[in-house]
């Protein structure tokens, strides 16, 4: 006897009705919950700076952020496999409330260690936050899914203005500079739990039946996963190893912290912006292709920083970065998607995040012990931060070149 269930839920597949109302969903949580991702990026260094003992550490309430969205992605995919999206995306957001206040307390009692803790709840939402992309393409067809990946990731154009504005507007509102910040974030967050009561995705697919799908070793043999994967983690890592870096490196280099906040708002802006095509030109030329792209630009976005410390090499090179990391973790994310199987999702995505983020953390680790402890100067501080992409782009590129001209028939 037919299913009338799954009946439905083919039909909405098939027409991308349900879709298509997801992504506004997720698109306006990108856009106003995201926000907050380029706030506690934006002043989480800049705090470090004045609340550690040691500048070198300086960085590290960011690398605490992103080892906590390492360390909640196999939890949390596992939890939405079981409980669904919406459940997964509410207890994300209640992670990064919770951050907000653990942050706000370390400023308040001037205590680095809080103030990192605080860092890793939030690496929760931050976690939460890369699922959006992936909860985009559960009811959608073969032929919208790159284009509902890209949709979701446009959000953030508007997060990318809102958040570095936030913070000009918090960030010395109090006698405490950036407390305001975090409690405008603990808002943000509270907004997210009525936002998601509307985000509709298909019943979780149980991984426990006789067809669960391949083990997770199994899953990452699979040279299409493999080559993803590597491509999705370097994309990430790099844009984090820059980003984290570059508002030290601003301000060490004679500018304001008002042009730190306006390279970080750009380069956003950069890593947003393009979502609206890179969905069409991933469907019209390949997602291979546009990976390469990405990894291209992100050498380039190397070079321009590595030549000058104006002004202008700062937004040229942020704006770079964001643009190859769309390329590259976009046409990554939509390679990935396609090599799959739903009662695989969870697993899969699960560690794919895990690992992305693990690169991202150390990524993360040693751009402040690179921006800081390298040589004497910001200068000298910002090249070694530049130097030290250039082993990963070479994997990566090497990685898709060989899945690019791997027989077919393998």
């Amino acid at each position: 006897m037919p299913n009338p269930v799954g009946m439905m839920q083919t039909d909405m597949i098939a027409n991308d009705s349900a879709a298509r109302r997801n992504v506004m969903v997720l698109v306006a949580a990108q856009a106003v919950i995201g926000a907050q991702l380029p706030m506690v990026f934006t002043i989480a260094g800049l705090a470090g700076s004045s609340l550690a003992s040691n500048p070198c550490w300086a960085t590290l309430p960011i690398t605490a952020m992103v080892l906590g969205s390492m360390l909640a992605a196999n939890p949390l995919s596992a939890f939405m496999q079981r409980h669904g999206r919406r459940a997964g995306f509410v207890l994300g957001t209640a992670g990064g409330a919770a951050g907000a206040v653990i942050s706000a307390y370390g400023l308040y009692a001037s205590s680095f260690v809080l103030f990192v803790l605080g860092a890793l709840f939030t690496g929760i939402y931050m976690s939460a936050q890369g699922f959006f992309r992936f909860a985009a393409t559960d009811a959608a067809s073969d032929a919208y899914r790159p284009k509902a990946i890209s949709y979701v990731m446009a959000g953030g154009l508007l997060s990318a203005v809102v958040g570095p504005q936030l913070v000009k507007l918090t960030a010395e509102a109090m006698v405490i500079p950036f407390l305001a910040t975090y409690l405008t974030v603990i808002a943000l967050n509270a907004f997210g739990v009525f936002l998601f009561a509307f985000l509709r995705t298909p019943p979780p697919v149980a991984a426990t039946t006789a067809d669960g799908g391949r083990s997770r070793r199994e899953l990452l043999r699979t040279p299409r996963i493999a080559v993803a994967v590597i491509c999705a983690t370097v994309s990430y890592a790099l844009m984090n190893l820059m980003m984290t870096s570059s508002p030290i490196a601003v301000v060490g280099c004679g500018f304001t912290k008002g042009n730190a906040a306006d390279v970080v708002m750009f380069h956003v802006l950069a890593m947003y912006a393009p979502s609206f095509f890179t969905g069409h030109l991933i469907a019209r030329f390949g997602a291979e292709r546009i990976v390469g792209t990405g990894l291209a630009i992100l050498a380039l976005s190397g070079l321009v920083a590595f030549v000058g410390v104006d002004l202008a090499n700062f937004f040229g090179a942020l704006i770079l970065l964001g643009l190859g990391w769309n390329f590259g973790f976009i046409g990554a994310t939509a390679m990935l998607t396609a090599s799959h199987t739903p009662a695989e999702r969870g697993r899969m995505q699960g560690l794919n995040d895990f690992i992305v983020f693990a690169g991202v953390t150390l990524a993360s680790l040693s751009s402040g012990g690179l921006m800081n402890c390298s040589g004497s100067s910001a200068v000298d501080g910002w090249h070694a931060v530049n130097l030290a992409m250039v082993p990963f782009l070479t994997l990566a590129g090497a990685a898709l070149i060989w899945l690019v001209l791997r027989p077919k028939t393998a």
